[in-house]
């Protein structure tokens, strides 16, 4: 289960933030300074998946933006890893090249992109060994009737 979803540049500073587990305001702002630090700390060679307290962090870094999500001890890493690159992909589409000023300039937007993408996530076994490999999770977007609604409302309002 992902507990929280977190959008940061490369000074440390949180540009989209989502808990999905209620989390004190107080206790957030240390929380995320200490996975942040965590997280832009590590070289570019070390593995972008770290055990941190009792949950999992997963991220990515894309330009300036790093990605950071929360995840309990029971899910699939790769899945996640795969759902960052995916909600990426989508920025990309809708911003064309999503940069920071379009994440803080557009936090509405930003939020009903990130809660359709993670709400439309369902991890797929990335156990290569069936007849069926599914090595990577894959969002349906473009058929999901929310992702439809809620892209159409938002692009009438941008």
């Amino acid at each position: 289960m992902i507990k929280f979803f977190l959008m940061v540049n490369k000074q440390g500073q949180t540009r989209l933030s989502r808990y999905y587990e209620h989390v004190e305001i107080n206790k957030r702002a240390i929380l995320e300074a200490e996975v942040i630090k965590n997280c832009l700390s590590r070289s570019k060679d070390e593995c972008s998946f770290i055990e941190y307290k009792d949950f999992k962090l997963v991220y990515r870094q894309y330009a300036a933006l790093f990605i950071v999500v929360g995840i309990d001890q029971t899910e699939n890493e790769m899945a996640v890893y795969e759902l960052i690159h995916n909600f990426v992909e989508v920025l990309d589409k809708y911003f064309s090249r999503v940069s920071e000023l379009d994440v803080s300039f557009s936090v509405s937007g930003m939020h009903l992109l990130q809660y359709v993408c993670c709400s439309s996530y369902h991890p797929h076994s990335t156990d290569c060994h069936s007849s069926q490999c599914r090595c990577s999770p894959v969002l349906h977007l473009e058929s999901c009737s929310i992702w439809t609604e809620c892209t159409s409302f938002w692009m009438k309002w941008c």
